[in-house]
């Protein structure tokens, strides 16, 4: 299930998928970190100027993400070559998936696809056991920022206390 620009809605079941990643091509995932909250930034492009500035603002952001224990996936239809130069120019660590075979693929199935043919500027926080807990589509030439994923992680981390405390 979708909202009404597409993206997909909190309370569905995220859509597996492997995709190669930065900085050797392997492939990624978030059923890999079954168990953590899990982070997709659904980014146009490498080497446009909101994107640089997007996950700049996530990398320094690592820290408060890894409070929670999030991971944090960058996806665009970028190949793993032209993700590898752009981490190295913009200092970004966390892995960076090329939705590039078929070209946006995952991103159709998340709902965060351009008509020409990129990945929407779209969040998506996945809960610990795999359920879309909260997403967001924002304006293609605006930084979404990281509160609302921080919002949401901390509300995560909120059920988690009252449900074990």
């Amino acid at each position: 299930m979708t909202d009404p620009n597409g993206l997909i809605t909190p309370g569905r079941p995220a859509p597996g998928f492997t995709l190669p990643a930065t900085p050797d091509g392997r492939e990624v995932g978030p059923g890999q970190f079954r168990g953590r909250p899990v982070v997709l930034a659904f980014y146009p492009a490498d080497f446009t100027p909101v994107c640089g500035e997007q996950m700049t603002l996530y990398q320094a952001a690592m820290p408060e993400l890894e409070r929670y224990g999030a991971v944090l996936l960058g996806i665009s239809v970028d190949s793993v070559d032209t993700h590898r130069a752009f981490a190295q120019s913009q200092g970004v660590e966390f892995p960076l998936l090329a939705d590039d075979e078929p070209r946006g693929e995952v991103a159709r199935r998340y709902g965060a696809h351009t008509p020409r043919g990129e990945a929407a500027r779209a969040l998506v926080v996945i809960d610990p056991e795999g359920t879309v807990a909260w997403s967001y589509l924002s304006p293609m030439d605006v930084n979404p920022g990281v509160d609302g994923i921080l919002d949401a992680l901390e509300r995560l981390a909120a059920d988690r206390r009252v449900t074990t405390g």
